[in-house]
């Protein structure tokens, strides 16, 4: 606002009195803020009413506080780096209040010289999805990326500092990003942590009288041994570590040692050994990338995930043996087997009595995880589960799972948008995942009585799908002509154009690979018809797919305020469409309210992870998202679009199926236009659902 002179000292007084009449009213004055105020220019003046009318709507009492200081913080700093300010305020004053808040925004510059800092900065936040796709590209399992400082790994996780500033430029910050990365993924790749002993660097450590200096002296030797893994196996990335680190001459009783840990078949024992060997030498300066060794939290992560993935494995052959035929005479039982690709490659096979199996992606996975883990797969983890032999933890009932502080172990935090602010609220919604609580009746049969007409024109109709072929047009070669590409080719041949090499039409065989999260409101609004709709609805829907073959998953959301979000375990993607699902399905009751957002986020990181080339996202839903806390109205159709916004970046397709009449007036600003359908009678829903996934997925 160039040509707009700044308002005077009494107009601003005038704005903050309408503007901040709750807390004015024990302050009795507006008089200082309006004259700091008064010597900004109008744009920075407006600027600061704009925020200070934002933060009035959560705090008046803040927002007079914010008034005080918002002149010295825009002659201070940019406005990009003022609006910051002010949000990391209104942060600390959601998760800690108003007082804190109050002294955050008195740190002003504390926070302009850190924003100076900040300039060639780069974030975990900005740069978390590069990374994450950078890692997926070096193969091994995926790795979760979380804040954390010192950067280590547990094997599960890496842990980044929020921001690196460590270098001049942004460029070379990026990269010191990259190469700790690396540096970590290559501790969990090259065997720094073997699966067979898990407490392995935490119990050799201990063994020396300084655990501290060994547990430092043993990191600087196994960076020697990973820096020569990672010039052999990737010398692009090597060489962009070299380039953050002038490498000083190793000191003479370390070169003997040094030449060993570079070998190519140097492992993670020459390392233990030049630990004892080496043990009260001068320890080198650390490498910028190398971060730090957590022995205690790999022990912990290793043996959690070693037990899990076993278990998970039996369970799996035991699901793969269900239905096959029965052993070869003259042999008790089925056997598993693990083989290899290829001779010298590291990815593991199925066997099944000596016959390579077609094994599921999953499997694979998890076949592929445990190989790096221990090097090969142990013959006990190739048993089949039995009678007992797998037994996955009891879940906790869900009137039990809020008892004690809402931040007890196995909550999710997840942030939610706050589009007045156009900032995320962090770590503001506390969720659960709870199972539906069975129940016997004899629901599902009942509907399948019911629908017995559709339900066998639904099966008919997905056995076509599922062996449809996509015909491609204006091929060189084919199985037969394609009269349209003739057609035309004929009269550009006319036209002393030369006739085009593609004439035939070939058929090809679709192949599916398709993964679908059921997103099913469970709030108390589908009371009656729809919640007996929404249940019909998914028994058709699960047939049917069964018949697809398609992977799916089914969970209900619910809950009551922020702390208490709620989602229902019906079907997972890796379980069988069985007696124990038909009864969740059958359990699936009205419970509390709508908050959508943090549902979306929950189930889009759980699709996140499947293997899939196609993932959808499909809600089905009554009504607009609500909570009584607040969440309602604008707010929550806006948290909700964002959530949709951050799938459809993951590669994520949503879609919603609704019953209600007046959702012309916000799902397509959530969805899209042509993103969502509306059933206008609920008890045309079960009639109507699987035909629009037909629609959805083929």
């Amino acid at each position: 606002m160039p040509d707009l002179q700044p308002l005077t000292a009494s107009e601003i007084e005038d704005w903050l009195d309408e503007e901040l009449d709750a807390a004015l009213s024990l302050r009795r004055t507006s008089h200082a803020a309006a004259v700091s105020l008064s010597s900004l220019a109008r744009d920075q003046q407006e600027f600061a009413r704009h925020w200070i009318a934002v933060v009035a709507k959560t705090n008046p009492e803040f927002a007079f506080h914010l008034a005080n200081r918002a002149a010295d913080g825009l002659k201070r700093m940019a406005q990009n780096d003022a609006e910051a300010w002010i949000i990391q305020a209104m942060d600390v004053y959601d998760k800690m209040g108003l007082y804190p808040a109050i002294a955050a925004l008195g740190a002003v510059e504390a926070f302009a010289s850190a924003r100076a800092e900040r300039a060639r900065a780069v974030t975990l936040e900005e740069v978390g999805p590069v990374l994450e796709l950078f890692l997926q590209a070096l193969s091994g399992r995926r790795l979760r990326l979380e804040n954390g400082e010192p950067a280590f790994t547990d094997t599960t996780r890496l842990f980044l500092p929020a921001s690196i500033a460590w270098r001049p430029t942004r460029e070379e910050n990026l990269r010191l990003y990259k190469a700790v990365a690396a540096h970590l993924w290559a501790q969990t790749w090259f065997g720094t942590f073997p699966g067979h002993n898990p407490e392995r660097l935490v119990t050799s450590c201990r063994a020396f009288p300084d655990p501290d200096y060994a547990r430092e002296l043993f990191h600087a030797l196994e960076t020697i041994r990973l820096d020569a893994c990672l010039a052999r196996e990737l010398p692009g990335l090597y060489r962009e570590l070299r380039a953050l680190h002038d490498r000083p001459p190793a000191a003479r009783s370390w070169r003997p040692w040094v030449a060993r840990l570079e070998a190519a078949d140097a492992t993670v024992d020459v390392t233990y050994e030049a630990l004892t060997a080496l043990y009260g030498e001068p320890i080198p300066e650390p490498r910028p990338y190398q971060g730090t060794l957590n022995g205690d939290a790999v022990a912990t992560a290793l043996a959690e995930r070693i037990e899990h993935e076993r278990t998970a494995l039996q369970d799996a052959l035991k699901k793969l043996l269900a239905g096959r035929m029965p052993p070869p005479p003259g042999q008790d039982k089925r056997r598993f087997a693990a083989g290899k690709e290829q001779s010298d490659s590291s990815e593991p096979t199925l066997l099944l009595d000596g016959q390579q199996l077609a094994a599921p992606p999953d499997v694979r996975a998890l076949m592929k995880s445990i190989t790096q883990d221990l090097g090969d797969i142990p013959e006990e983890y190739l048993v089949p589960a039995g009678d007992g032999g797998y037994a996955p933890a009891s879940p906790k009932k869900a009137e039990d799972v809020w008892k004690g502080t809402y931040h007890e172990e196995g909550a999710f935090l997840y942030n939610e948008w706050d589009y007045k602010r156009q900032h995320y609220r962090k770590e503001w919604c506390v969720l659960r995942e709870i199972d539906v609580h069975p129940a016997e009746e004899p629901f599902v049969a009942d509907t399948l009585r019911k629908y017995a007409g559709l339900a066998t024109r639904l099966r008919k109709t997905f056995e076509a799908l599922r062996g449809e072929n996509a015909v491609q047009r204006r091929q060189k070669h084919g199985d037969e002509v394609d009269f349209d590409a003739l057609i035309q080719g004929f009269s550009d041949l006319r036209s002393g154009r030369e006739l085009p090499d593609g004439l035939f039409l070939r058929n090809r065989r679709l192949a599916r690979n398709i993964a679908v999260m059921f997103m099913v409101d469970m709030s108390g609004s589908t009371k009656g018809w729809i919640n007996d709709a929404e249940r019909e609805s998914l028994v058709l829907l699960c047939e049917a797919l069964e018949i697809l073959g398609d992977r799916y998953a089914i969970y209900g959301f619910s809950g009551i305020t922020r702390k208490r979000c709620e989602i229902y375990r019906v079907k997972r993607f890796d379980e069988p469409y069985d007696k124990d699902v038909r009864a969740r399905i059958t359990g699936i009751r009205p419970q509390d309210y709508t908050r959508m957002g943090v549902a979306i986020r929950h189930l889009c990181g759980m699709l996140k992870n499947v293997e899939a080339r196609t993932k959808l996202l499909v809600t089905l839903s009554d009504g607009k998202p609500d909570d009584y806390d607040g969440y309602r109205g604008e707010y929550g159709i806006e948290d909700t679009r964002q959530a949709l916004l951050e799938a459809k970046r993951d590669g994520i397709h949503a879609f919603c199926i609704t019953i209600d009449t007046d959702a012309r007036d916000y799902l397509p600003h959530m969805y899209g236009a042509a993103n969502y359908a509306l059933v206008d009678d609920v008890r045309k829903l079960p009639l109507k659902i699987s035909d629009i996934y037909r629609h959805l997925t083929s």
